[in-house]
């Protein structure tokens, strides 16, 4: 299991800003992407975004233009933003990233920061 650890998330009006943030062990990125996921009340989950651990990047229909993924490292800790611009209610849900089951990277989730748009 790899910690991963969201924040960020909050209550803002339509048309809003926020930037979440998943932090990771150091050197989780050298062999795991990371893909931001939403769940809102009463809905499936659904995909958001990802970035690979060679910096490519991909996006849902529903935030592209809007959303923007990337990452990070210090000294201590790895990290990847989801900087969302022009949110809309719908964006509405609980915010989680995730790492893929592959051969190199284990599956897991973080906790998971919500994130609300009114209108």
């Amino acid at each position: 299991q790899i910690q991963l650890v969201e924040s960020g998330g909050g209550s803002v009006q339509a048309g809003g800003s926020l930037r979440l943030s998943c932090t990771a062990p150091l050197f989780t990125l050298n062999t795991c992407a990371i893909y931001w996921y939403r769940q809102a009340a009463g809905k499936q989950r659904e995909w958001v975004a990802a970035i690979t651990f060679d910096g490519s990047t991909n996006y849902a229909d529903s935030v592209k233009g809007r959303f923007t993924i990337s990452k990070d490292r210090t000294d201590a800790k790895d990290t990847v933003y989801l900087q969302m611009h022009s949110l809309k209610p719908e964006d509405t849900a609980m915010y989680s990233c995730k790492t893929p089951g592959t051969r190199r990277c284990v599956e897991s989730w973080g906790q998971g920061t919500q994130v609300t748009v009114s209108s």
